[in-house]
Order: C-alpha cells, then structure tokens, then sequence
C-alpha cells in the first residue's frame, strides 16, 4: 500500500514538473503509471538482457521507483562477466605472471626454470570466481527490488514479450541483449575452430594455435597463449593487427611481436579447415597450407544477438545494413517505449559505455532528468603484449577532422625503467611509445595513445583531463611523477612553451561553497 502510494506522489510530482524538450529529435517518452496493476505480468520497465548494460539500467531505474524486471536465459553478467572482460584479464594477468618469471633470470633470479603453469587449475579458479561473480549480480538485483525472468524472451507486440511461454507487458522496454562471436558459415571446416568463448572452455593450453583476425581480441587471445608458452600465430587479412588504431600504436605491436617470437602472417585470407589425425591443418585461399595446430581460434568479429527477439512484430528497425538495431542519441529505437543500447548497437561496444548509457536512461524515463551517455573521447585498453591505451582522435582522423595545417603531434618512444638494469642489448629490450595529438592554436588535446608497461592502468586518469578539455600547457603545468613511465604524457618536449601556457602564474579555481 505505502509502495503504490508513493508511485502515485511520483507520477503527481512528474505531471507538475515541466519536462525540458530533448534534443536532437529525442521523443516524448513513456512515464511509470500513477496507478500501476498488481499483477506480476506487467512493469513499469522491462529489460531484456542481464548485461552489465542491462543490469545496471534496472538497478538505477528501481532506485527511482519503478516496478522492474529483467529477462535471461543465460547466466547473470553478460559477456563481459561470463566470457569476456574478467575472465580474459584473468587469463593476461596468469601471461603477465610467466612473463615475470622470463624476466627473473635478468634480475639476477635462480630457479625459475621449473615455474609452470597448471592450465586446468587455473581454468577452475577461473570459473569459480565467474560464478561468485553471478551470484553478487543477482544478490544486487535482488537487493534493489528488480525481479528476474528466466527464459528466451520475444517480442508479441509493441510493449509485450513472451519469456517461457508467459506474456509479460510495460511501459518501456529495453533492449540490452549484447552480441556473440561471429563464426562464418561459409568457411569450410569452420565446425573445427573454436571462437573467443570456446577459449575459455579449453580444459588444456594447447601447444600451438592459429588466431585469426585483427582486432582487439584476436591480439589479446594471441598475446596470452604465446606468453604461457603455446606456439601462436596470428593471422590478418591486412598488412597489421588493430589498423584501427593509431599508427604508433599498431606498428609499435607488431615490432613488439616480432621480438617475442609470435608469428605474424600478414595479408593471409582462411580457404578451409581440416581435421586431420586431431590436428586442424588451415589451408589459405591460395592453395598454401599454412600448418597444422592443435587449435584454430577465430576472432573475425561480433554480431548482435537479435535474432530471436522477433523485432517486427515490436517494430523496431534495424540500421541500413540490417545488422544493429537503429537508436538515436537517447537510445530511442523506431518504436516508441522501446530502447536499445550497448553490443546491439554497434557504437562503441564497451562494457563501461553500456552501463553509463543505461543509467542514463534510468533517469531520464523515472526521474525526469533530461540527459543521454556521452559516446566521444571514450578511453580504451587493449589487453596486448604489451597493453595499449588510447582515448580519443588517432593523428590521421585528428587531421581529417580539423585539417593537417591544424594538428600538433608529440611523440615519445623509450626503454621502461623495468628493463632498464637488464643485462641485455639495449635494442632488444622492448619499448613504450606515447603520442598526443592537440588541434587549434589553444593546443586542446584531442587524442592521446600508449603502448607499454603499465599503459592499462595510465591511461584512465589522463582520459578525465582530456574529457574536461586540457591542452598541451596544462599537462606542462602538472609536475611529474618520477621515476615512472605516465610521467612522459606531462613532460613531452618542448615542454613549457605551449600555447597559453601560464609560468606557473596561474591560479587553481577554489571550491563553490
């Protein structure tokens, strides 16, 4: 009783407020009932997908009041949980590990040569602490009140699904369903590869694999088997891995492979697969037998999992290839009280932007807060050998952007303290590269990029100055951290002479109390 009342001072409350236009060609949305139905078919928000995306949508949207409930068929987290982020950064920190152990002998270390890794057990380890996880996210769901639905969901109409033969409605649906490995059909003997979710069901680390594909996880699959000991191979149709990327970045990887001893075959398209005497042999489209290995992993893209949403008969359209659903700036699909974020729609495919996109959209549909999640100047790690981090406009789209005669580019290329004392050759020891990219005479940085030690954990700090708009001279302006490697990113030369620079004249902004 006192939950239905405080629905309705809700909804009064709303109806008084006026609701600021939303921008862009946002429409009207559908607000929570004043006097919703008791019946446990019907919500005010229904969320098909328990992502972290989705999750944490209807986590926020219940903080607001709202009746909510979450459809599932499979288990909680999503692919990031399940079969992605966590248990791939498991997997890199056990190949930082064996990398540790190679390094060891150059610090003067003994006895490492019987260190080894006990695949099986780490894959339980693994898996047990995926399963913790699964059960803190259903835990928080049930602390905030967000009731589950177990099952396949469709759509029957505009604002009603079907999860396990029982028909659900509500007033705003989201669509938060994620996206799965795409393995092409026609590619003869594709039934012998595995994808990026059948390598964490590998019960052994295979001692030689074929990945092929040059994205981000065809690189991160490739640089852990190699580093834990699996002959490894990396395949790309192009001339490099992660061409995406700036050029620094991607060219400073494939040196680094090449020093590692990981294969690279450039320009390689697959013809076909066979499975000869427990062997994968992998032809190319050539005719040349590229080699036989205990695994084929194929990492050649994602595709969104709307296949058995039956969106017609919601009346959501896809996007012009027919591929992603069509959203707009406030994750708007064509159908009204219907919305659509994260892998379904194909712009910036990130764990953390699904979450910040759902929580914006809690807000503005049942608290009235007219806003929408920020896609530019997301940062990015790539879990290389080594890491990669990035936020912002490479220098090639900084100068198709703003034009050539409007760029400035510095760079710094240089050995990690860490291989510093390393009895070595000092061109074989593996190096960092940074480089900022700043637009206009203020010299506003508009990109920023690293590749080595400990570029995972830099970046995350630099990306919040470069979303608040820093230019060159305020990095200048930051005394740096030594002896460390971010302290390059504030020392880039020439230092102290950048545009609006204040010779330590300035004054910081004292708190608005």
């Amino acid at each position: 009783m006192h939950r239905r009342l405080a629905l309705m001072l809700l909804a009064s409350a709303r109806a008084l407020r006026p609701i600021a236009s939303l921008r862009r060609g946002a429409k009207t949305l559908r607000r929570a009932s004043a006097a919703p139905t008791m019946s446990d078919t019907h919500f005010d928000y229904l969320v098909i997908g328990a992502g972290s995306g989705g999750i944490a949508s209807a986590r926020r949207a219940a903080t607001h009041g709202a009746k909510v409930a979450v459809c599932e068929k499979g288990a909680l987290g999503g692919t990031c949980v399940n079969v992605g982020c966590v248990p791939k950064k498991v997997m890199y920190n056990a190949a930082h590990i064996m990398e540790c152990v190679h390094d060891a002998p150059l610090y003067q270390y003994s006895g490492t040569e019987s260190v080894k890794l006990d695949w099986n057990k780490l894959k339980t380890a693994r898996d047990n602490y995926v399963t913790r996880l699964n059960g803190i996210y259903g835990r928080n769901m049930e602390g905030s009140g967000v009731a589950k639905l177990e099952g396949l969901a469709s759509f029957t109409g505009p604002n009603e699904v079907e999860v396990a033969g029982t028909k659900y409605t509500a007033d705003n649906i989201l669509i938060a369903v994620g996206g799965k490995p795409t393995m092409p059909a026609d590619l003869p003997g594709v039934e012998h590869c595995i994808s990026s979710d059948g390598f964490f069901l590998l019960e052994e680390m295979p001692s030689s694999a074929l990945v092929v594909g040059a994205g981000y996880i065809a690189v991160e699959m490739a640089g852990i088997l190699h580093a834990l000991g699996c002959k490894t191979e990396l395949a790309v149709r192009g001339e490099k891995p992660l061409r995406a990327f700036d050029d620094l970045m991607s060219d400073t990887l494939v040196s680094e492979m090449a020093r590692q001893g990981l294969t690279l075959r450039p320009k390689t398209t697959i013809g076909k697969v066979e499975d000869v005497n427990g062997k994968k042999r992998v032809t190319h489209t050539d005719g040349t037998v590229l080699g036989e290995y205990d695994e084929v992993l194929l990492a050649v893209g994602r595709e969104p999992l709307t296949g058995p949403l039956a969106l017609d008969k919601a009346g959501v359209k896809l996007d012009e290839k027919n591929r992603y659903i069509a959203v707009d700036d406030f994750q708007n699909t064509s159908q009204e009280g219907v919305y659509a974020l994260g892998d379904v729609c194909g712009n910036v495919e990130l764990t953390p932007m699904a979450i910040a996109a759902g929580r914006r959209l809690a807000d503005r549909l049942f608290a009235g807060v007219n806003g929408k999640a920020d896609y530019s100047d997301v940062p990015t790690v790539v879990f290389s050998h080594p890491p990669i981090g990035t936020v912002g406009l490479t220098e090639k789209q900084a100068n198709e952007k703003y034009g050539e005669g409007n760029v400035k580019v510095w760079t710094s290329t240089f050995v990690n303290l860490w291989y510093g004392p390393m009895p070595i050759d000092p061109s074989d020891k593996p190096r960092t590269a940074m480089k900022m990219v700043t637009a206009g005479s203020n010299e506003l940085i508009v990109g920023l990029h690293v590749i080595g030690v400990g570029a995972d954990e830099m970046l995350q700090g630099f990306a919040v100055a470069v979303k608040m708009g820093a230019t060159k001279a305020d990095f200048d302006s930051c005394v740096a951290l030594h002896p460390t490697a971010a302290e390059e990113f504030v020392t880039l030369a020439p230092w102290g002479e950048g545009a609006g620079d204040k010779k330590g004249l300035g004054e910081k902004p004292e708190p608005q109390i």
